[in-house]
């Protein structure tokens, strides 16, 4: 399975983020870019990518252990980046220390489970809205999403979700997105 960890954000937060993003998809070039599903939005903590079926039992243990040693913290969906002219994100404020271990401590589940991790880097908390498949300047969408400002939520859970790639060749498709395992934070 494909897998990886991440905080779901609530459906009323999605709904705040997506009305903002629906003009931002009218501008122009916009077309040019292969937007995210609402569905599909989350806050990656560790890409996990290929995992053995075997290696499932003693990393769904880890990942509650992960869970529970974090408290809940605040979150919301906060301004806008991108990386390199091929991702455009929202950002996320509030409780972002406790985010970055819960990053942390699901990098190191995943670790001790066996799955062989790529180079642990700096996390950044971003939820993707859209990618680019060659560079492009996307500075017109930062600028009409600059100053988003999402409503507060608490994130008290860890996810582990499933991602299956879209059909190459079939216009539109989107990847997909199944939660495996959810495990409430602190407790």
């Amino acid at each position: 399975m494909r897998l990886f960890a991440a905080v779901l954000p609530p459906a009323e937060a999605v709904e705040e983020l997506y009305r903002a993003v629906v003009p931002v998809r009218a501008l122009p070039g916009a077309v040019n870019l292969r937007w995210t599903a609402r569905e599909s939005w989350h806050y990656t903590l560790a890409f996990l990518g290929e995992v053995d079926e075997e290696l499932l039992p003693e990393l769904y243990r880890r990942m509650e252990r992960a869970a529970h040693r974090t408290d809940p913290f605040p979150l919301r969906v906060h301004g806008v980046g991108r990386f390199d002219g091929r991702a455009l994100w929202a950002g996320a404020a509030g409780g972002l220390d406790t985010l970055r271990l819960l990053a942390e401590r699901a990098d190191a589940a995943a670790r001790r489970s066996g799955v062989p991790m790529e180079e642990h880097r700096r996390y950044t908390a971003h939820l993707t809205l859209a990618r680019s498949r060659v560079p492009a300047d996307l500075t017109p969408y930062t600028a009409a999403l600059d100053g988003f400002e999402g409503m507060h939520w608490e994130a008290d859970e860890l996810s582990l979700v499933r991602s299956r790639l879209p059909v190459d060749g079939v216009p539109g498709e989107q990847p997909r997105y199944d939660v495996v395992r959810a495990w409430p934070l602190g407790r």
